[in-house]
């Protein structure tokens, strides 16, 4: 009765909830590819850039996350994260009519205030559409948008800013989210809250306290452990995403337009395919061990370590001939890191939205992002920008490679070592979850 309630429906929904989310990627992500023309015409440092491409944003976004995702659990969801979408569109418009680095600055602070309310709610609704056995695949399907993001993104981005300049690219980018706000509000479902958990009927309490909600999940190991493993994959994930594009232009001599294919059309397919597997097989194997779900993410980080190393320290030189286009040989390694490097982010969200109960589930989750926004988006970026400078006396044009090698190597070592930790707890506790 329960797959019969929602059906189509949901996969539909899922569907333009994927396209919003895809656009928010667009919208926080095209400055990895527009880093460089605006770098050069408002003559700033990579400290600053990162400053701007990561903590700028990432401070506002984390700030109203939670008030944001508190709204969310006694709200309208649906209409809430169209109204957050044709804002932040709105406000990527904005930045490319930006008349100075502080103007720019400010326009990025808009996009950030409308995406802080997208995420959270959103995968709120997804696992209310789904139950638990599907929840895998389904949020490998939703985060298949930060890949169709960098595909789409990176791409269309790189063309736009190479022939018509940086700021076309923001304003042409704004429009789809607009036509995705739409199709959200006007289109898609609002799912019942807690259908597929037995709690449909227990609402929200208004009197229930923020501070209650943050003690139950620090006093949850699971909760904590797998919160530690998501801030070093989101550093190291949102460092490569914004400087990658630089990367390929300074030690491989990589136009734009050809570092944005490369970390679209090739990065963004294999991205997208190892968030689709990661999600395959933590449902798939979940089945055997419920250990899996955070086994696929520890497995990931096995496998990405020494493909992610490979692509930043791989010498420049050889390259394959594609139409137009020089294709360095380091990219054919970066295709193999592409696709193992999300394995964590569906089972992740999946396990998350399993210990957390659906009344409190967009705001556990906001407090979530806030730490995976500030830490990963953030500081990231940030820090890949300030080892780029201090190493730039003794590598030269070389050090953004080191610097991003350097980051690279340290969070996959980590993440191996922390996801493992939350292996144990989420083993000796299965069915803990935050009260």
């Amino acid at each position: 009765m329960k797959t019969s309630a929602y059906g189509f429906r949901s996969h539909y929904t899922l569907v333009v909830l994927l396209f919003v989310y895809t656009m928010s990627f667009i919208d926080r992500q095209i400055m990895g590819i527009l880093i460089q023309p605006i770098k050069n015409e408002f003559q700033v440092s990579d400290t600053a850039m990162g400053l701007l491409s990561g903590l700028t944003f990432a401070l506002f976004y984390s700030v109203l996350a939670i008030p944001f995702g508190r709204y969310a659990d006694r709200a309208n969801r649906r209409n809430f994260v169209a109204y957050c979408c044709a804002a932040w569109s709105a406000m990527t418009a904005l930045c490319g009519v930006a008349t100075g680095y502080w103007s720019l600055a400010l326009a990025r602070v808009g996009v950030a205030v409308g995406e802080a309310g997208g995420t959270a709610p959103s995968l709120s609704m997804i696992a209310d559409h789904y139950p638990p056995e599907r929840r895998g695949r389904a949020m490998g399907v939703y985060w298949l948008g930060p890949q169709l993001g960098i595909l789409f993104g990176l791409t269309l981005g790189g063309w736009i800013a190479q022939n018509h300049g940086w700021r076309a690219a923001f304003i042409w980018m704004a429009l789809p989210g607009i036509l995705a706000a739409l199709l959200l509000r006007y289109t898609a479902v609002e799912p019942a809250r807690g259908m597929w958990d037995g709690e449909a009927a227990k609402p929200p309490s208004d009197n229930e306290a923020l501070s209650d909600i943050v003690k139950s999940l620090w006093h949850s190991k699971v909760f904590m452990r797998i919160a530690l493993a998501g801030l070093l994959m989101g550093f190291t994930g949102y460092g490569i995403g914004i400087w990658t594009p630089s990367f390929l232009v300074r030690s491989h001599g990589m136009t734009l337009q050809g570092a944005g294919a490369v970390m679209g059309l090739l990065g963004g397919t294999a991205a997208a395919l190892g968030a689709v597997l990661s999600g395959w097989l933590c449902d798939t194997l979940a089945k055997r061990d419920a250990r899996w779900r955070i086994g696929v993410p520890l497995l990931g980080c096995l496998l990405s370590l020494p493909t992610g190393l490979g692509f930043y320290l791989w010498p420049a030189g050889e390259a394959w001939q594609l139409g137009n286009f020089v294709i360095p040989h380091a990219v054919g390694i970066y295709l193999l890191f592409g696709v193992t490097a999300v394995w964590w982010t569906a089972p992740v969200y999946a396990v998350l939205s399993e210990i957390i109960p659906p009344h409190r589930r967009a705001t556990a989750l906001s407090i979530f992002s806030l730490g995976l926004t500030m830490v990963g988006g953030g500081l990231g970026p940030l820090l890949v920008g300030v080892l780029s400078d201090q190493l730039t006396l003794q590598f030269g044009p070389e050090a953004l490679r080191m610097a991003l090698a350097i980051t690279t190597g340290t969070c996959f070592t980590l993440g191996i070592l922390t996801f493992a930790w939350a292996m144990k707890a989420y083993h000796s506790a299965p069915l803990e979850q935050p009260a």
